[in-house]
């Protein structure tokens, strides 16, 4: 991991939401830009979260509940 991709991942994994367990999003774009696709998948499955992509984002589940979809 460099230092650029510490910073990165200390500000999004250091968010109240993501504490807490509860849901991120970041545009693909910009986590394309400052880390990379693969570093931050795998970054997200290290910590044993799910990450979905839909309309240029990325939302991450920051805990490990099961998902349901309702509609």
């Amino acid at each position: 991991m460099t230092k650029g991709s510490d910073h990165f991942f200390r500000d999004l994994f250091g968010s109240r939401a993501a504490r807490d367990g509860r849901i991120i999003r970041r545009q693909v774009k910009d986590v394309e830009f400052w880390i990379g696709r693969d570093a931050f998948l795998a970054e997200v499955q290290r910590r044993g979260f799910r990450a979905y992509e839909n309309a240029g984002q990325f939302i991450v589940f920051c805990n490990q509940e099961p998902l349901r979809r309702v509609a």
